[in-house]
């Protein structure tokens, strides 16, 4: 495939936003699926539906929120401003920010999931043998939560490639810096360049069915052994 300099830029700024956000996500989602999972504290709607609120919220008021809070006003701006970081908008760390936000819930719920699914009587076991808090998760929930894991981390980076309105809103169109392939097929459509706007398409539409085909291997339920 041939594509301009500024286009193989923007597939592999879109790869490594999507990992970073994906480690990211894995690394600060995971306790927040598990205290999900296992709270009965009655803050519990109050935080699900935080994650949740991107599913629901459109990407351009979370963007707009988002420039609001991070910008030379902001109080995140300030902040960032303060200790030496700079101003977050339109940089490679705005998308960042944004990313992680707009993608939590495709990271979180699948673990939340995957860490519900587990038996109580497999903890209490391992707490019989004098398994600590630390190591029952680490060696107990995280072995058998490993299918949620995998969802999530497909799902996170899918989800991350295919943003749009969100990373417009905080990372503009920088080519090399903030634009990333959506917002690469947009520009091209813009200067009604449709042969190359069909060439990200077309790599965005296999990228889709490969996911797609991912999670229905990583969630087929496995098959009995003969009796």
């Amino acid at each position: 495939m041939t594509l301009p300099a500024d286009d193989w830029a923007a597939v592999r700024l879109t790869a490594q936003l999507a990992a970073l956000t994906t480690a990211l996500l894995l690394v600060a989602g995971t306790p927040v699926a598990w205290w999900l999972a296992r709270t009965r504290s009655a803050f519990k709607p109050v935080v699900a539906s935080l994650v949740a609120m991107p599913l629901v919220l459109p990407p351009s008021v979370l963007g707009f929120y988002l420039l609001l809070l991070m910008g030379p006003q902001g109080p995140v701006g300030q902040l960032t401003q303060a200790l030496g970081l700079g101003r977050l908008p339109f940089t490679f760390g705005g998308l960042v920010v944004a990313s992680v936000l707009y993608s939590m819930p495709f990271v979180v719920q699948p673990l939340q999931q995957a860490f519900e699914a587990i038996p109580e009587r497999t903890l209490e076991a391992a707490a019989t043998l004098r398994a600590g808090a630390w190591d029952r998760f680490f060696t107990v929930a995280l072995p058998l939560a490993r299918p949620g894991l995998l969802t999530a981390s497909v799902l996170g980076f899918a989800h991350t490639v295919g943003e749009f309105g969100v990373v417009l809103m905080i990372g503009g169109n920088i080519p090399g810096q903030t634009r990333v392939l959506s917002v690469a097929i947009y520009g091209h459509v813009e200067a009604l360049e449709f042969a190359d706007a069909h060439r990200l398409a077309a790599g965005m539409v296999a990228f889709a069915m490969l996911v797609l085909v991912t999670l229905h291997v990583l969630n087929r339920p496995a098959r009995k052994g003969a009796a």
